[in-house]
């Protein structure tokens, strides 16, 4: 099965400095250049009726097609043609970890030959109108007022600082002026670890002048093996960024619906995403606390049941960074997704699927405010892992919420390992069971 949302726009090359072309680096495609181009609408938006000239062209598609080369296949031509047969500037990719992945990037690339390919491996998909697991979701971009870049930064676990610089060096907005709004996607591989200390580390990097958003990148819920894409090369123990600089703004929204459940309790001892202790005793005896507390079933063995509605959150003095917890180690400390440091303020935090989906639509409403007035083309979206395993099947409402919010703007993405969101007034850095949301403008 699959599922298409297509903005059929009738495009013209413009001619442009050699200044505004870019250079990809350890992932440059391999047809050469970017060129800028200019949009003219021709009203038949598969979503939407439109009567304006615009000059950003989206489309969004979804598949359920096993085989990687096919998928590939399927989801290259649906986007091209979503694009009126035009060549894309920038692909992102969300995809199963069911996939072959560099036989599904081959065949996207060898369909509809986008300048930048970028993506990771994902924990369920979803596009407007569409949504599983085992699937892939994509969208390309095609734009005369946004600039795109990619790069990869490698080795997370042993060097963060190198890969945040990394990345940083591929970016062009650092030395390029005449975009007055810079933004990146970032996918990493967030089983290396220490993504908060990356992301921490390409804000230095790029001089705080870039808001970022993204993922961790995840693998159907296994938590064994992660990868990043760029070009048609998958990666592990790495990260990618898509540079986004643009003449209009680019809105970022991030927000979560749960809300402290338990007293406050010190993180006397932690290592990384392990926590070894809650109010000098073994962590997992404050759970277990709360669990008779509250007439709830937790088995140290089989823990995540519990854990999936009963999740920590760190206090940063203005709200609160979540993290899930994922199982009880021998000496009673207890694993998380993300790092939580010692000496933190933490409390165990409760929602509700209601909540969940309000969560989503304040993301929108945020990401909405950074606008400026700027119409909105195409959203992206990522939400937890955790969240989709929650909810089951009421995952649906929070995807309805997203989209009664957003009216008539499609959205693509995925659940992943954790988000990311870097932004003025937004909680910073990576979070766990929290609603992403980023506006391209059009």
């Amino acid at each position: 099965m699959t599922g298409a949302l297509a903005c059929p726009l009738r495009r013209e090359r413009a001619d442009e400095a050699s200044a505004l072309h870019p250079r990809i680096n350890s992932c440059k495609h391999p047809d050469g250049e970017h060129v800028p181009i200019i949009a003219t609408l021709t009203p038949n938006h598969h979503y939407n009726i439109w009567s304006r000239t615009r000059m950003t062209e989206s489309t969004v598609v979804f598949t359920k097609e096993a085989n990687s080369p096919a998928a590939g296949k399927d989801l290259g031509t649906r986007l091209k043609e979503g694009l009126s047969g035009q060549t894309p500037d920038a692909v992102i990719l969300f995809a199963s970890s069911q996939h072959e992945y560099e036989p599904l990037l081959q065949a996207i690339h060898e369909t509809c030959k986008p300048r930048v390919l970028i993506g990771c491996s994902s924990a369920g998909e979803f596009v407007s109108g569409d949504r599983g697991e085992g699937s892939a979701s994509a969208v390309a971009l095609r734009s005369d007022v946004m600039r795109f870049t990619a790069g990869v930064g490698h080795h997370l676990r042993q060097d963060r600082r190198a890969a945040a610089s990394e990345i940083a060096g591929s970016f062009r907005g650092l030395t390029m002026h005449q975009y007055p709004h810079r933004a990146a996607l970032v996918l990493a591989d967030a089983l290396a670890g220490y993504t908060d200390d990356f992301i921490e580390q390409l804000s230095v990097a790029t001089l705080g002048n870039y808001r970022f958003f993204g993922g961790g990148a995840g693998d159907d819920a296994n938590f064994a093996k992660t990868h990043v894409f760029c070009g048609t090369s998958a990666f592990t123990d790495a990260a990618v960024a898509l540079e986004i600089l643009s003449t209009k703004p680019i809105g970022v929204g991030v927000s979560h619906g749960w809300e402290t459940a338990s007293e406050p309790l010190r993180v006397t001892e932690a290592t990384g995403s392990t926590v070894v202790s809650l109010n000098a005793a073994p962590a997992v005896e404050a759970f277990e606390d709360h669990a008779e507390k509250t007439g709830q079933r937790f088995d140290r063995l089989d823990p995540i049941p519990f854990f999936l509605h009963n999740v920590l959150g760190i206090d940063t003095g203005s709200g609160f960074k979540l993290r899930v917890p994922l199982a009880v180690l021998e000496n009673g400390a207890v694993s998380c997704a993300s790092d939580v440091p010692a000496g933190a303020t933490v409390r165990i935090m409760k929602t509700t699927a209601k909540s969940a989906a309000e969560a989503a639509a304040r993301a929108v409403r945020s990401a909405l405010g950074d606008m400026q007035g700027t119409s909105a083309e195409v959203a992206l979206f990522f939400d937890c892992v955790a969240t989709r395993l929650r909810m089951g099947g009421e995952f649906g409402i929070e995807m309805d919420a997203l989209q009664h919010a957003l009216g008539n703007v499609p959205y693509a993405g995925c659940n992943t390992y954790g988000q990311i969101a870097r932004s003025e007034g937004q909680f910073s850095g990576f979070h766990n069971c929290t609603a992403t949301v980023a506006l391209l403008p059009d």
